[in-house]
This record gives structure tokens, sequence and C-alpha cells, in this order.
């Protein structure tokens, strides 16, 4: 709770967060997520309210009680959702992330804390998602990607190519890969804390395998943390170095798109796994973390590729040449 709990927020929004993480189960990351969200939101609705010219960053909430939550309209909320839209540009994902915070926060106030008198929020619609096909490296791309890390001389080699690796075979989030701990690598199986502190097991591949003992074999001997990745203080790395970890290779392999991050490749990893080795969209589901199957369905879309093929195999594409005049 010492994570959660912030004396600059308002007790009602600290009381929500610390409903989240122990009644909930929600992670730390995602209650970061939900905090960072609803701060906005008061900071807005109280600039809007007494008409501060201040920016939002120098808005204190603090003061924020029950008669301030009480005097919420729906179109208040949807006066927000505007401002998200047009001022900060906010894609639908975001606005519909923001929107689910909103919706549950409210929610608990009314049905579980009791401190508003009517909901607000319960007719408040989340924006449609437009339907994204996700980034990801084709097969030779992500060998290509291996190679160079590879092919690069250093003191971390070793460690920087096991990361990649478990990346494109594991599909793992960023936040469980800095989260592995050797302890919980046994034989071909790792356990790993994923989404809602929900812990799964990645059956680790050849690869995967060989990779680590490589690393292991190099790493230091001395280091005290149980941590599988360390930093360069021999402590656990952490998620900012991962993602430079990322950049780098990915730009030394020539994939100089920046949408390549960790969770890029994750999705690299969940893509070739559907595309090449006809796994069940449920199997990928477990594989993933995924609380629900419609999460994992985004994996089943079809490349361009194969969209050309099945047109170019249209027995009517070739033209009969004896019609021709």
């Amino acid at each position: 709770m010492n994570n959660i709990y912030d004396e600059n927020l308002p007790d009602i929004l600290n009381e929500y967060l610390g409903y989240l993480f122990t009644v909930r189960g929600k992670s730390i990351n995602t209650i970061k997520g939900y905090k960072y969200d609803l701060c906005m939101l008061l900071k807005y609705l109280k600039k809007k309210k007494f008409n501060l010219k201040d920016s939002l960053d120098d808005i204190t909430i603090k003061d924020i009680d029950e008669n301030f939550m009480n005097e919420i309209k729906l179109m208040d909320l949807y006066s927000f959702i505007t401002f998200i839209t047009v001022e900060k540009e906010n894609s639908s994902y975001a606005r519909a992330r923001k929107t689910a915070a909103i919706k549950s926060f409210f929610n608990f106030l009314y049905s579980k804390a009791k401190v508003i008198e009517s909901n607000p929020a319960s007719e408040l619609e989340s924006p449609k998602i437009s339907t994204r096909h996700p980034v990801y490296l084709t097969l030779n791309q992500s060998k290509k990607l291996l190679n160079t890390v590879n092919a690069v001389d250093g003191r971390n080699k070793e460690r920087d190519y096991a990361i990649i690796t478990l990346f494109l075979n594991c599909g793992l989030r960023l936040s469980e890969l800095v989260g592995i701990n050797i302890s919980k690598i046994k034989a071909d199986i790792l356990t790993v804390i994923g989404k809602g502190n929900k812990e799964r097991t990645i059956y680790l591949n050849n690869a995967c395998l060989k990779a680590i003992e490589s690393y292991m074999n190099v790493r230091p001997k001395d280091a005290e943390s149980d941590a599988l990745f360390l930093s360069e203080r021999k402590s656990r790395i952490n998620k900012r170095t991962v993602e430079v970890i990322v950049k780098k290779y990915t730009k030394a392999a020539g994939l100089y798109d920046d949408k390549y991050t960790p969770h890029k490749l994750r999705h690299t990893a969940a893509t070739l796994m559907y595309k090449y080795g006809n796994v069940d969209i449920r199997a990928l589901q477990q594989i993933l973390g995924h609380e629900s199957v419609s999460t994992t369905q985004i994996y089943t879309h079809v490349d361009d590729e194969q969209l050309r093929e099945a047109v170019k195999s249209n027995p009517l594409s070739m033209e009969d040449e004896d019609d021709k005049d």
C-alpha cells in the first residue's frame, strides 16, 4: 500500500486506488494508469468549475471532497472526453481506457463507498475503438534481428541476445521480462507474474534455453539479486533499459520504424506462433496471458500477402486470351 497511497491525492481517490489493489487485485502498473487518468480528470473538472487559469499540472486536487464529487454531471464527463480528444489528441484506445477508469471510479463511489447520491458515469459511453492490426516483424526480419544481436561484440551481448530471444519466442510483456527470477525457472518451465498479479506458466523452447544458458555462463557470479537480467550495477534491469536495448538492435538490423518496441516484439511472437505454428486461438490466449479471447483475436488477421494470393487464386483471375477480339 505504501507504493499506492499519495498524500497529494484526495482521500476518496486514495481509497479507490487501495480498493483496486487489495480487493480487485490489480497490478501496480494498472493502478498507476488509473491514477494518472483520474488525476487528469479531477484537475480538469476543478479548473472548469472554478474557471482557473493555471495549467493542469499546477492544479492541486488534495482538497476535492464528497461535495465536489456530488456536483459532477454526465455532461462534465463528456466535456473531459472532448478535452482529451481535441487538446490532448488522445487516440480512441486512450479515450476508451480513460472512460473505463472513470466508470469504474464513479461506480466505486456510488455502490461501494456510497459517497455520491447518483452515478453520473452510468450513462457514459465508451468511444468506438478503431480496429488495428498489431505491428510485428516478419519471420525474416525476426531472424535478421537475432543475427544482428549475435554479431555484435560486447560484454552484454549474451544478456541482450537472451532478452530479444525471450521476447520473440515467448510473447512476454515488458514487465514480465524484467520481473523474471532465476528461482522461477525449472527445467523448461518459467513462471512469471502477469497482469493483475496473476501467475502464468511459460514453456521455454530450445532457443530460449540455449540463450539463457549462454547468458548465465557470463552473468556476474557475485550478484545477490535473484533477478535473471541484471543492469551494469548488478541489480534488476529496468524497463527503460530494455526499451533502449530493443531500439538499439532494431536500428542496427536496419529496422528503423519507431513502432518496434518491446510490446511489438510480443506481437511478433504471437503472430509467428499463430501464422506458422498452427496454434489454437485459446492456446495462444493462455500463452499470452490474455483475460479475454477477444484480445487475442487481433492475431487472427490475414496479412496483405495472403490477401493478394487469395485474389490471385480466383479461377477468373487469368483473362482468357480466346475471348479477346
